[in-house]
């Protein structure tokens, strides 16, 4: 638990929710738009305790890509839908074989909570011992309440971070909008390459991610890029470039954004990745590579030009 003691007994009491919350998801949205909405009615804080690692990192012993978000994607995102606070756990062993009486009990002394709301199949502590049952019994025992939120569905399935991750790896870039609710998108700083795409005459910028995020196969995706509050047309390209090097170089993330000529060195950019393309191929040359990615521009626009807009994240 951070070191900062949040529970001021001149603050007001909160409504809390507990779960990693990778993604933030329209189900992981549900939660908190039900915990804020409750909350101020009362005028009470909105607070989310989460965790990073997350716990199937230490649990089930994750070491490769994982994550849909970044922590500080995660917070930014809860922060969008009125979060008053965000509170994260270094999760780790110890914290895992944690009673969920002792883990309650030590989040009271920090935080003055009436409410804990959690979604209806919540488990916490050690083996996941603190079921729902459980908890009403420690809201007993520590004057809080429970509240359960029923299961969030898209076209019959439940939505959840695993399926997402799941069409990510099967590139379903158009199924994870009905469960994130905006586009899949990754974030990450203008770094230099080796300036290929200027020497045939498509420019890019190569993006540095996250290396524990998650990212779909390697291939050709339609993308828009946001930079500084506007939007961009473009193609990405994830993949290890085989047309240039072989043996494959190492896996870059990169975009040609369309109708653009800017200096992006050193900028942050989001990318959405709005609908995959084709798989990565070794063309026999430049020129060959060339004509392909004109195609792919060509498609990118008709593309984008009809793609559906998708519901911004607020409250």
């Amino acid at each position: 638990m951070p070191g900062t003691e949040l529970n001021d007994p001149n603050r007001p009491p909160a409504w809390i929710t507990i779960g990693t919350f990778d993604g933030v998801h329209l189900g992981h949205q549900a939660i908190i738009r039900k915990l804020v909405h409750g909350a101020h009615m009362r005028n009470e804080r909105a607070v989310v305790v989460t965790f990073y690692p997350h716990p199937a990192e230490i649990l089930r012993n994750i070491t490769g890509p994982y994550y849909l978000t970044t922590p500080d994607e995660r917070e930014t995102l809860l922060k969008k839908l009125n979060v008053d606070e965000v509170i994260t756990y270094a999760f780790n062993r110890g914290m895992a074989e944690e009673s969920a009486h002792n883990f309650i009990l030590n989040l009271r002394q920090k935080v003055n909570f009436s409410c804990l709301l959690v979604g209806y199949d919540f488990r916490l502590g050690s083996g996941r011992a603190g079921d729902i049952t459980t908890l009403r019994e420690l809201g007993r025992e520590f004057n809080f309440e429970v509240e359960t939120i029923s299961p969030q569905s898209v076209n019959g399935y439940v939505i959840s971070s695993s399926a997402i991750r799941q069409l990510i790896t099967n590139a379903e870039m158009r199924k994870t909008v009905e469960m994130l609710g905006r586009w899949f998108s990754v974030t990450g700083e203008v770094v230099h390459g080796d300036g290929r795409g200027v020497h045939i005459g498509i420019p890019t910028a190569n993006v540095a991610i996250w290396p524990r995020l998650l990212l779909p196969p390697s291939g050709v995706y339609a993308a828009t890029v946001e930079l500084e509050n506007k939007s961009f047309q473009a193609v990405l390209n994830i993949g290890q470039r085989p047309t240039f090097y072989i043996p494959p170089a190492e896996m870059t993330f990169e975009v040609h954004i369309l109708d653009f000529d800017q200096a992006l060195y050193g900028k942050v950019i989001k990318v959405n990745l709005i609908e995959f393309l084709r798989p990565e191929t070794r063309f026999r040359s430049a020129e060959a590579l060339m004509e392909q990615i004109k195609t792919d521009i060509q498609q990118t626009r008709e593309l984008l030009t009809h793609a559906p807009q998708t519901p911004g994240l607020s409250s």
